[in-house]
């Protein structure tokens, strides 16, 4: 029973990781059709900001929650600057986007390691993230715990945002259906940089998350863009419920396959099993109801 609960919750911790992770590109991916392949980069850049904020102050646990809000603005503007620089001029031609943001994302990769060098950077773990949280009767490292916390919170957050207010409604309205959007009087241009902003955003939240996992370096963003897209498509384009599934189960069967092989073969096992899912359910788990104007 051990051995089940301790895989369960290594898979959850997984999967809020890769929710993190992805949660900003089922935004923009899904919205503004941008294969933005920086979003990776924007995540490191969160890591880095958690990294510089800490070193300001002596508290570490003052210091990691200051760094969530202030990742996410520098994720956010990273992403306008971007977004008006240059893929507003790329709008429906999504492989210039692919090559044009993975140029970026090289860029972003050698200005890190020009200002921070090579070697990974360790953000420090707070006294109340050290140790194990014992719950109904069994102990789980406290920072996972509190990387699956901030996962669920984000999500939830997100979700009220995208129901309840004014800009929710819009960017939903410009997933549905932009020409109809549109001739209802939203501005798609200033909805896409918003959202653009929102979801580099999160990005730069889940930089925030793995620094509390592992050492922050150049390359950490590549780590997870691939799957971070792999759990958009998946789940169905511009779908939050369906990247919320598709990340939890892909982090729960990962977790599964590396207790019986090695990490290589199961990330392989997993990769083929998503391939041979959408060939049989290529629009994904979910996908958008539209009423189109054609």
């Amino acid at each position: 029973m051990d051995v089940v609960v301790s895989q369960v919750f290594t898979g959850l911790s997984i999967g809020s990781i890769l929710l993190l992770a992805a949660i900003g590109l089922a935004l923009t991916f899904g919205q503004m059709g941008v294969i933005n392949m920086a979003h990776g980069e924007f995540i490191m850049a969160g890591g880095y900001t958690a990294f510089v904020v800490q070193g300001l102050f002596d508290n570490a646990g003052v210091g990691l929650l200051l760094s969530i809000p202030v990742a996410f603005l520098v994720g956010g503007l990273l992403g306008v600057v971007l977004e008006m620089t240059l893929l507003r001029r790329m709008y429906h031609r999504p492989l210039d986007t692919l090559l044009v943001t993975y140029g970026v994302s090289l860029i972003l990769q050698q200005l890190a390691k020009n200002i921070f060098g090579t070697q990974g950077k360790s953000v420090r773990t707070p006294t109340w993230l050290q140790g194990p949280l014992e719950l109904f009767g069994f102990d789980f490292p406290k920072t996972r715990v509190f990387v699956l916390v901030l996962a669920v919170v984000t999500v939830v957050g997100l979700s009220v945002a995208l129901k309840t207010t004014s800009l929710g409604r819009r960017i939903r309205a410009t997933v549905q259906n932009r020409q109809l959007a549109e001739c209802s009087g939203i501005s798609s241009r200033a909805t896409d940089r918003l959202t653009f902003f929102l979801g580099s955003g999160l990005a730069g939240i889940a930089g925030v998350a793995l620094t509390q996992l592992s050492p922050v370096n150049s390359s950490v963003g590549q780590s997870y863009i691939i799957n971070a897209f792999l759990i958009v498509v998946v789940g169905g384009i511009g779908q939050i419920k369906g990247a919320v599934i598709a990340a939890f189960v892909l982090g729960i069967g990962q977790a599964a396959l590396e207790k019986i092989y090695d990490a290589s073969l199961a990330r392989i096992i997993v990769f083929v099993a998503i391939v041979a899912f959408l060939q049989l359910r290529p629009q994904g788990i979910f996908n958008v109801r539209t009423r189109s104007l054609a």
